[in-house]
């Protein structure tokens, strides 16, 4: 169904750039279609026959474990992923943002840090991270030793890798809101380490006091959608490295006035 989609969404993409700028028929079998016919095979083509494979394939599915215990798990799986997928192209969004917004000799060192944040923060959260936050421990902080890896953690034989991956990319995100906020005046290497110490015990703490059964959670605190852990943590850490930083150089004239840094 995935696959499906990406395709639907490509050849779509396709289609309507080849209508709107190129003006020219896809391919052979395009061309074969009388000229009435090519008015509307927009809608048909791809609006139409993908979504009914679509479905096709998610009833198959849907018929084949309708009568197996696995399906309330399977479909919550799913969910979980196709979530976690969704939270990961935020790394995309990010990226195109910063690039952006920095002048275009930065370009590169922003993109590189968007790439660092999921690359080495996924491995350090799936080696000790994770453990922080969801072992078992107090209400302030989860005991990793034993929870390496996911293994020995309370629960873990009704756990898999997909709850793994969706708080990776939450962690990543979360990583991620910095380096905006720090844009053209960090060290390549020191960003490095301030994302990895976000991704190895700053995001799992105060991911374990709401999400991991700790202090805030058994206050009644609730977070659905990761407002305070994700966003509101990045911010916050965003704002305590701009604070450091400073200004980029340039940006203010001695007597205070404001000079415009465009983009490109």
């Amino acid at each position: 169904a995935i696959a499906a989609f990406f395709v639907h969404f490509f050849f779509s993409a396709f289609i309507l750039y080849d209508q709107i700028f190129l003006r020219f028929p896809v391919n052979s079998i395009t061309t074969a279609i009388p000229r009435p016919a090519r008015s509307i095979r927009i809608e048909v083509i791809p609006f139409v026959v993908t979504p009914v494979g679509v479905t096709i394939v998610l009833l198959f599915v849907y018929v084949t474990l309708i009568a197996s215990e696995l399906l309330t798990t399977a479909v919550d799986c799913f969910w979980l992923f196709f979530g976690g997928v969704l939270v990961f192209f935020m790394q995309t969004g990010f990226t195109m943002v910063e690039a952006g917004f920095t002048r275009s000799k930065n370009t590169g060192n922003i993109i590189m840090k968007n790439i660092v944040d999921f690359m080495f923060g996924s491995i350090i959260y799936w080696f000790i991270g994770y453990g922080l936050m969801y072992g078992e421990g107090n209400g302030f902080i989860g005991i990793p030793f034993g929870d390496m890896f996911m293994n020995g953690m309370a629960g873990a034989e009704n756990m898999d890798y997909t709850a793994l991956f969706f708080q990776t990319v939450f962690c990543a995100t979360s990583a991620t809101i910095v380096s905006g906020a720090m844009a053209e005046r960090t060290n390549f290497k020191a960003y490095c380490i301030y994302s990895a110490a976000i991704s190895l015990f700053i995001y799992p703490i105060a991911g374990h006091w709401v999400w991991g059964g700790g202090w805030l959670s058994e206050l009644g605190f609730h977070d659905f959608a990761g407002s305070a852990i994700v966003h509101m943590l990045g911010g916050t850490l965003s704002f305590v490295g701009a604070a450091i930083l400073g200004p980029r150089i340039g940006k203010y004239t001695k007597d205070g006035k404001v000079n415009v840094i465009p983009g490109h």
